[in-house]
């Protein structure tokens, strides 16, 4: 394994490449990246890169973000088939159905999705930002069409900004599986431990949380916490870098059905093999890539 890293490392140096990983992916990767994080954060870097060559150890709309930003570089997704089912789960003709019934509403779409659906939308979010989106918007926008992440949505319509966030029904469906009772026995099993729940989860598992934070606003609180037992609900990929950092604090992961292969299909051979043979290339239309990089230059913008 040391023998393939080194080879990869010398690659993207030749090639004038840069490696993104997000935390779900396998340990292994996100000790080849120049830069692990969430979906907020793997697109700053992805716009900010001098790099020719983005190599986006993810899942398909995150590379195809990063090609959406940077026009002007090369975006390769090592794993083609790593999709995102939550992203499939929206079409033009449900978005489209929505503004129709709501057309006072502005949309507000989950970077977990599709390049189309972002060109139809007002306004890209991520799980770390969207709450801040919202309440940085004008008080007299009331009506939110809010796609494609039910349980992201009714999380920030729970938190009392005065608005009408009118939902579609998708989910993760990773998220999804963490329940109530992962919660309740882990916690009853370790009862000094702190509740760190993703947005993507259910508004009871939510209900249950200490903190309800994105995979890197979980990374920062326990980097700054006193406290040295957590229970984590988000997929799994994260405990690598939560025991890394953390050497001297106690996980708990809360399920083991809370993992997603599409995160766990890039490899270290595949990685190699994008960078030798310069596969998958994402591309987008032109003209939608202009409708869906505005929308999210409105999420840095808001984000500030």
């Amino acid at each position: 394994m040391e023998k393939l890293k080194e080879k990869i490392l010398n690659l993207k140096k030749e090639k004038n490449a840069v490696i993104l990983a997000h935390l779900y992916q396998l340990p292994e990767i996100q000790d080849i990246a120049d830069f692990v994080g969430d979906s907020y954060n793997l697109s700053k870097q992805a716009s900010q890169t001098d790099a020719k060559i983005i190599v986006f150890c993810g899942v398909y709309f995150m590379a195809e973000t990063a090609a959406i930003i940077s026009p002007d570089k090369k975006v390769l997704l090592p794993e083609i088939d790593a999709g995102c089912p939550m992203a499939d789960m929206i079409t033009i003709a449900d978005i489209e159905k929505l503004k129709i019934e709501n057309p006072k509403a502005i949309i507000i779409t989950y970077i977990n999705s599709n390049a189309e659906i972002k060109a139809y939308s007002d306004i890209v979010c991520t799980s770390s930002n969207a709450v801040k989106i919202v309440k940085k918007l004008p008080k007299c926008q009331k009506d939110i069409i809010f796609v494609p992440d039910k349980y992201l949505g009714n999380y920030i319509a729970k938190q009392n900004l005065d608005r009408n966030i009118i939902l579609f029904n998708g989910y993760c469906n990773v998220h999804s599986k963490i329940l109530p009772d992962d919660v309740k026995n882990l916690k009853e099993k370790h009862p000094n431990s702190f509740v760190l729940v993703h947005p993507e989860c259910r508004g009871e598992v939510i209900d249950m949380a200490d903190e309800v934070l994105s995979t890197t606003g979980m990374i920062n609180f326990v980097k700054n916490s006193a406290k040295k037992e957590f229970i984590i609900c988000t997929e799994i990929g994260i405990m690598y870098k939560l025991e890394k950092d953390n050497p001297n604090k106690i996980f708990y992961h809360i399920s083991k059905l809370a993992i997603c292969p599409n995160m766990k299909k890039t490899t270290l051979e595949k990685v190699l093999f994008s960078l030798e043979d310069l596969k998958y290339e994402i591309k987008v239309d032109k003209n939608i890539a202009i409708l869906a990089n505005s929308a999210i230059n409105k999420m840095f913008e808001l984000s500030k």
